[in-house]
């Protein structure tokens, strides 16, 4: 068994992968929205809205989602967060999960011009 807490006041909480655990995926939360424009090469993130409301950009796509929504991005899909409320609450699942080297190689930076930014 595996309990975690965290400071609800940090914008991200905790994370869960094979770097820490058993698990074959990566689980965690987050209380803001980061806007940094990447894709993932191998791994596709989803995200759970469990409060408040979050606009995210997924390539020229503008997409906002509210409590009980959810979005899954495909490995190669360029997104970012652009704005979240001030209650913003979500979960993120990272499937795999990678770890260390493999983890960095996966998050490829791009830039804001290819969201039409």
């Amino acid at each position: 068994m595996r309990v975690a807490t965290t400071d609800q006041g940090a914008a991200k909480g905790w994370y869960w992968g094979p770097w820490n655990s058993n698990l074959d995926i990566s689980v965690g939360f987050a209380n803001t929205g980061v806007d940094e424009p990447h894709l993932h090469r191998k791994m596709t993130e989803i995200y759970l809205m469990a409060r408040g409301t979050t606009e995210m950009r997924v390539e020229t796509e503008t997409v906002l989602l509210s409590e009980g929504q959810v979005i899954a991005i495909e490995p190669g899909e360029a997104h970012t967060f652009l704005s979240s409320s001030p209650d913003h609450f979500h979960f993120v699942i990272h499937a795999p999960g990678l770890e260390g080297d493999a983890a960095r190689a996966d998050k490829v930076a791009v830039p804001r011009s290819r969201l039409g930014l």
